[in-house]
């Protein structure tokens, strides 16, 4: 790399060159780490659940280059995000993330929570409920 006596020049060249590698495609240990699918004994990296929801869901399509390796590119590092949630964080079945995947609007994730937007509102509904039926309950302890 090149660097002129013009710091701003410099800065130029070194933010093109960073939006350059944060575009880039990923491999598939990369993707694992942004995954966080890390083995709690060793430490390593399981590549292999990446290949596994490759084989299950059709939807992931990494790029396979010469050496049979895999790039990723952020549209499917997005599809794989989802796919982790809704199998490890909802502890949805295999069958029941690919319904969910099908149906867009429950792909929604509200990023505040990074819980479904859906889910969120009916969390409240049910929050109230269950206060309502409390002070029913209590109510009628009062009046024995």
């Amino acid at each position: 790399m090149l660097f002129y006596l013009n710091h701003q020049k410099n800065l130029k060249i070194i933010s093109i060159k960073m939006n350059k590698i944060d575009n880039a495609y990923k491999t598939i240990g990369e993707v694992a780490k942004i995954l966080n699918l890390i083995n709690k004994k060793s430490g390593n990296v399981n590549t292999h659940t990446i290949r596994f929801w490759e084989k299950e869901f059709k939807i992931i399509k990494p790029k396979i280059l010469a050496g049979r390796r895999r790039y990723y590119d952020e549209k499917t590092i997005e599809v794989l995000k989802k796919i982790k949630f809704l199998l490890k964080n909802q502890g949805m079945t295999i069958k029941g993330a690919k319904k969910a995947l099908e149906n867009s609007d429950s792909l929604k994730l509200d990023d505040a929570r990074n819980n479904p937007i859906n889910m969120h509102n009916k969390s409240l509904d049910l929050k109230r409920k269950i206060s309502k039926i409390s002070k029913l309950v209590k109510e009628i302890k009062n009046l024995k």
